[in-house]
């Protein structure tokens, strides 16, 4: 039997094939009203990735042969013996192919969180938030044909999922208990994903990529925002022995995130074009990046696993027992003090406020031709 570990019944659930339960006439009723906000501020940050008012997919092509996505700085392999391989042609390539690599993995992320949603729809017993899941499903899929259209446009095709990611998101979808869903989903692998577009909007130099993540971030933050209320209706309700198994879990995830998400293995298929053996490329990435390498760059605000840390410490998931795990990354007190808002969240709200003035617009001109 799954341990749902419920603590407030909004988000009571059901076995995910128990279909009779969705239609119990008392149901109905108890539908709650703590997503309505969110809900209901869809409205506000529509946007539509097949249409160009919204992003052009058609504007300022790319020479991906002459010019650099992401800058040297986004890429380890050109900060170390890696570049010494390769001439200044190659070097810009192997660049935009690790570019390339990771917005293939936003992309299969995008379809995760997707099939994540969906299947919330499936277990969720409260009608109310099942409206949300059911609303986040739709966000969820447009992030799919946003970044699948991307990666068509400025690559042909995607890479495959990261061996890492992969049996995450499908452990995550699977998963019958909804707090691993809601940890593993709208605050990981959100709160990663918030961090991931804070830096690729703050580092690009592609317009066309720094639109799409800016239209995508205005619906993650409503995302995110779901996962930190299940932690404040939950987390301060957990028994002891709940805690501990909610709080080694979501350890655990982070662990296997930080350390495999994104390394030479990970990538492996990228290098045999350049004449790079991906065992060699690990070694030399690991001689010229050290541990403390790894803190100073999670000194940074938009560094995606700060953010993982913020969510999950804001949340009081970690506690004394854990947080050895995280203090020799970060400074857990200076976390402490910072607002719960994660990197990310001022971008959304600017861009917010734009597509609410390209949708108030689209609606009077419905209007007026519905007059005529």
């Amino acid at each position: 039997m799954a341990d749902h570990i419920t603590h407030d019944p909004i988000y009571d659930s059901v076995d995910r094939d128990e279909f009779d339960a969705m239609i119990e006439v008392e149901r109905y009723a108890r539908r709650t009203g703590a997503f309505d906000e969110i809900i209901s501020a869809t409205v506000d940050h529509f946007w539509d990735p097949t249409d160009p008012v919204y992003v052009d997919f058609e504007a300022a092509p790319l020479d991906l042969d002459q010019q650099l996505i992401m800058p040297r700085d986004f890429t380890v392999e050109l900060n170390c013996a890696v570049a010494d391989r390769l001439d200044e042609k190659q070097q810009i390539q192997l660049g935009n192919e690790v570019t390339r690599f990771a917005l293939s993995q936003i992309l299969h992320g995008e379809q995760g969180a997707l099939s994540l949603s969906a299947s919330l729809c499936h277990v969720l017993y409260d009608p109310g938030a099942q409206e949300y899941a059911a609303n986040q499903a739709r966000e969820e899929a447009r992030h799919v044909t946003a970044f699948a259209r991307y990666v068509g446009v400025r690559f042909g095709t995607p890479f495959p999922a990261g061996r890492t990611l992969r049996n995450l998101m499908r452990e995550i979808v699977l998963a019958p208990e909804v707090y691993k869903k809601l940890i593993g989903m709208q605050m990981l692998i959100e709160g990663l994903a918030m961090g991931a577009f804070a830096t690729l909007h703050s580092m690009t130099e592609d317009p066309l990529l720094r639109r799409v993540v800016q239209l995508v971030m205005t619906d993650e933050a409503f995302h995110h925002r779901f996962g930190r209320i299940w932690a404040g209706r939950t987390v301060p309700k957990l028994t002891p022995e709940e805690h501990v198994k909610v709080e080694d879990w979501a350890a655990q995830c982070f662990q296997t995130l930080l350390f495999n998400l994104i390394n030479a293995e990970q990538k492996q298929q990228i290098y045999p074009r350049f004449g790079l053996d991906w065992q060699w490329v690990r070694g030399a990435v690991l001689e010229a990046f050290s541990d403390e390498d790894r803190r100073q760059a999670m000194t940074k605000s938009t560094n995606i696993f700060r953010v993982l840390i913020k969510t999950l410490l804001h949340a009081g998931i970690i506690t004394e027992r854990t947080s050895h795990i995280y203090a020799q990354w970060v400074d857990l007190p200076e976390l402490r003090r910072e607002a719960p808002e994660v990197a990310g969240e001022d971008v959304a709200d600017a861009a917010l406020e734009e597509l609410r003035e390209i949708n108030r617009g689209r609606k009077k001109i419905g209007r007026a031709l519905k007059a005529h």
